[in-house]
């Protein structure tokens, strides 16, 4: 199992933001916009087709790790909370890219995904309407991570994993804290990450 940790954190490193940029001749999103390597920055350099390729591809790195575990360990709900950690973990510090890594919203979605369909769908339908109403995608993505606890705790009844799932919503406040600094002062925008 602890190569399997390790091996989550790996992949969790991998940063397709910076692929397919590369790959599409696009600008290194670390050196544009908001400098971040994650689908809300991509969106501004490179549009929606491309963010949603680096969406999929950053699910994928929480989700992926989470389903294989399962299908080949006796493993527990909260053994799958550590595998995922280590995925976001990757993801919002990866070994290849100096430790500097995007904001593990999307990566940290895939993995509920992959813990359970209903998670996921109740981080999405918050994410999703919050952001319809107030038209600001960082704080759509803090209010349904922010959440999120207390909807995994409902419908896992695992304090553990639900303990996991906590560590990392509060991750997601830190890499989001230049976000809350604009929208404390009433200059974060919607396309702003």
């Amino acid at each position: 199992m602890f190569y399997f940790l390790i091996a989550s954190y790996l992949l969790g490193s991998i940063s397709s933001a910076i692929i397919i940029c590369k790959i599409l001749g696009l600008p290194d999103p670390r050196t544009q916009g908001s400098k971040n390597p994650g689908a809300t920055n991509v969106l501004r350099i490179g549009g929606k087709k491309v963010a949603a390729f680096v969406l999929l591809f950053d699910g994928l790195k929480g989700a992926l790790p989470v389903i294989l575990a399962t299908y080949f360990f006796a493993v527990n709900i909260f053994e799958l909370t550590i595998i995922l950690l280590c995925a976001f973990l990757g993801h919002i510090f990866p070994i290849f890219y100096g430790f500097k890594g995007g904001k593990g919203v999307a990566t940290y979605l895939g993995g509920l995904i992959g813990l359970s369909f209903f998670l996921g769908l109740a981080f999405a339908i918050i994410w999703l309407t919050v952001a319809k109403i107030v038209k600001i995608s960082s704080i759509a993505a803090l209010t349904a991570t922010l959440l999120s606890p207390i909807y995994f705790y409902f419908i896992t009844s695992d304090l553990k994993g639900t303990l996991v799932i906590f560590l990392m919503s509060l991750f997601i406040c830190f890499t989001h804290r230049a976000n809350i600094k604009r929208i404390m002062s009433g200059d974060e925008d919607i396309v702003r990450s």
